[in-house]
């Protein structure tokens, strides 16, 4: 019998034993991968659509993204939502730089149906002129809205500033909903999703007919050959700041193109990013909120593309402290750069991530999403064991020279809006 007054012991994490998701080829340049291990009766499918935002102009993108189930020659939205709904089903749609992912999420014996439904609206989709005006109706007057709102603002310059001279940084103009025509969208769609299927991820306690049947609907839309993503990006360095009348709050974004997973540096990297500012505990927050009081929250973030990565601290803080909280993000990068970091809080960090990657790595949906974090670039999930041994083995003077290395503030790009 266990004995709840007894400490358990506690081990060292070094590994995880993962499960291995299923592959299978659509086409040449297409998979389908399948995680089977689901214990109850839910399942999810995820369509990948190369038809991000850098395809085109970001508001073609996103409309013909937010148009897929408006209604067919013979059928309305309506329509074809009311039959998901009385099967039980969710559908969700959304588009990033560089793909447009649609889900959908239903008990395991509804799934096909449900998708056959989804598929039948997609392939058909009409683009009725009805459909299209009120859907740039909605989304100019929520552009607008965003405009009014100094973190909307800031983070487009920080795109445009971070990407600068590259599609990564196209920004939507008040225009562009203007001027877009139904004949765009359509091309859009006819070249984008019905011939550019990437992946098929599928999640759920489905038989190998199902699976096969899953490639046979939506085989037809897999694109032709692979994607060539822009790998080469000189963000803008140094400040600038955008003026926005009667804000009481300034949005701040500081960040510099970085590397993304496959880089021999970035699980050493994901240690010096969390002590700065990638958890409640961090420098940043440590500083910035509990002790100055300038902020609600503050936080650092690698973000990942298909031949590169950034790094961004962002924050919201009072108008009045807004130099003085470029003032503490400097000195606290400084401090990284000129002190080592201690025993004390170098474990608790460790032990921290290493929490977070279990907490992961916990059940059939969360591991497929871990899986999906590294497929895009050629890894597996053997990348997380690796980090795990990165975390274990850092030392002070490892995250010192990485902080030396690649967190320069002249290499910084700085933007402020309010």
């Amino acid at each position: 019998m266990l004995d709840r007054t007894l400490q358990p012991e506690l081990k060292e994490i070094d590994k995880i034993d993962f499960v291995t998701l299923r592959h299978f080829d659509v086409t040449a340049n297409a998979k389908l991968y399948f995680m089977k291990d689901v214990s109850d009766e839910t399942s999810r499918l995820d369509l990948y659509f190369t038809a991000g935002t850098t395809i085109a102009n970001p508001v073609v993108s996103s409309l013909v993204n937010g148009l897929l189930l408006s209604g067919t020659s013979t059928k309305s939205s309506i329509q074809i939502n009311e039959q998901i709904d009385t099967l039980g089903g969710f559908y969700e749609s959304s588009v990033s730089h560089e793909n447009a992912v649609v889900s959908i999420y239903a008990l395991r014996e509804n799934l096909l149906s449900i998708l056959r439904i989804v598929a039948d609206a997609i392939a058909n989709v009409a683009f009725l002129d009805s459909e299209v005006k009120e859907l740039i109706s909605d989304r100019k007057q929520r552009f607008l809205v965003n405009m009014e709102k100094v973190n909307f603002l800031a983070q487009r310059q920080f795109q445009e500033r971070i990407f600068a001279n590259s599609s990564y940084g196209n920004l939507v103009q008040i225009a562009d909903f203007d001027v877009v025509s139904s004949q765009e969208l359509r091309e859009f769609y006819n070249e984008n999703y019905l011939n550019g299927l990437e992946k098929v991820v599928v999640v759920g306690n489905l038989q190998q007919d199902h699976i096969d049947e899953i490639i046979d609907i939506v085989g037809a839309w897999a694109k032709p050959q692979k994607t060539i993503f822009p790998g080469q990006f000189s963000n803008i360095k140094g400040a600038s700041h955008l003026v926005k009348e009667g804000a009481l709050q300034t949005a701040i974004r500081v960040g510099r193109i970085l590397f993304n997973k496959t880089h021999p540096d970035y699980c050493d990297f994901t240690v010096l990013n969390t002590i700065l500012g990638d958890y409640f505990g961090s420098r940043l927050m440590s500083n910035i909120r509990e002790d100055k009081g300038y902020t609600y929250g503050i936080g650092t973030l690698l973000g990942e593309l298909h031949e590169t990565g950034y790094f961004v601290i962002a924050t919201e803080v009072g108008k009045d402290v807004k130099d003085a909280t470029l003032i503490e993000i400097q000195m606290e990068i400084s401090r990284l750069q000129t002190e080592l970091v201690g025993t004390e809080e170098l474990l608790l960090v460790k032990n921290y991530m290493i929490g977070q990657l279990l907490k992961s790595a916990d059940g059939p949906y969360a591991l497929t999403d871990l899986f999906l974090g590294v497929e895009t670039f050629g890894l597996n999930l053997d990348f997380y064991n690796k980090s795990i041994d990165a975390i274990n083995n850092i030392t002070p003077e490892r995250i010192q020279e990485l902080a030396i290395k690649y967190l320069k503030w002249e290499e910084m790009t700085v933007v402020s809006a309010g």
